[in-house]
């Protein structure tokens, strides 16, 4: 049915075979699916992710703090195959009752934490590093950090899921969130325009949650839409996108548990800092894997 003439019925029914990619793993239902146990590495942090954006905000961080010398922030990051349904296991749903990834467990404390940003604040209050102490400049930070947490649903849940994943392109939802995409690097756009980062003259939990999402996005690296949001008329988001990208750590913590692009850039499991240039898949898979 097209969407001109669609009309909800009055009680909505689940169609497994109805939502694209990733209808194979969408249900409107939570728990575990399957029995299994999670992997436990040697490391006091135990990461469960996949190298999407939120993702790659958490192994950007831990890179971040032990690029600080903070020996403690040691992580085995392990793959969790979302378009398998590996979140789905009883490991990962004790873990995260929401079945999202990424997901972190603290050997030294027993804590798991889930949702991308409570990981990020939670190793920063934990180590030290990237919130400032200073109560305004830790309010900045945070303000920042929380627009990206309610923000990026609409970036990739909104326009990546209707511009590039849906089965059939539609222009009003395309529309609708393509203009709240551009309002929202607008929004940054002007924050920037007088701040090295995004609170202020620090780098910050709030710049590693937000580069992931629309870093990439204005540096051409998400959905193919480069050309169709003009994202290079963010200049101050694309100056910002740049100089954090040229982070050694940020270059790290981009590419673990990546299972697309180019294979120099896919390191699907981290559990030691040789992995880097020992265990990409260009070292471990033929040139022709996918």
């Amino acid at each position: 049915m097209s969407a001109s003439n669609y009309q909800p019925p009055r009680v909505w029914t689940w169609d497994a075979d109805n939502g694209g990619e990733w209808a194979s793993i969408n249900r409107p239902i939570a728990g575990p699916t399957h029995e299994a146990t999670l992997p436990r590495g040697k490391h006091p942090l135990q990461i469960y992710s996949l190298g999407t954006p939120n993702g790659q905000k958490v192994t950007i961080m831990t890179e971040e703090l032990l690029a600080a010398g903070e020996s403690g922030a040691e992580y085995d990051a392990h793959l969790i195959r979302i378009g398998e349904g590996e979140q789905f296991s009883s490991g990962f749903v004790e873990l995260n009752p929401n079945s999202k990834i990424p997901v972190l467990l603290d050997t030294d404390t027993g804590s798991r934490v889930f949702e991308s940003g409570a990981i990020l604040l939670y190793l920063a209050e934990k180590f030290g590093h990237f919130l400032p102490k200073d109560t305004a400049a830790r309010t900045e930070a945070l303000n920042w950090l929380f627009w990206l947490q309610g923000s990026a649903p609409y970036l990739g849940g909104g326009f990546g899921h209707f511009y590039a994943y849906a089965p059939e392109k539609f222009e009003y939802p395309i529309n609708r969130f393509t203009m709240e995409v551009k309002r929202q690097l607008d929004v940054l756009d002007r924050q920037l325009a007088g701040h090295r980062y995004l609170g202020g003259d620090a780098y910050t939990i709030a710049d590693i949650a937000t580069w992931p999402w629309y870093g990439n996005l204005v540096l051409g690296e998400a959905y193919d839409a480069g050309e169709f949001l003009q994202v290079e008329s963010y200049k101050n988001v694309r100056r910002w996108a740049k100089e954090i990208l040229a982070r050694p750590a940020v270059q790290r913590g981009r590419i673990v548990n990546r299972t697309r692009g180019e294979l120099s850039e896919q390191l699907h499991e981290r559990h030691d800092a040789s992995d880097f240039e020992l265990k990409t898949q260009d070292k471990l898979a033929p040139e022709t894997a996918d």
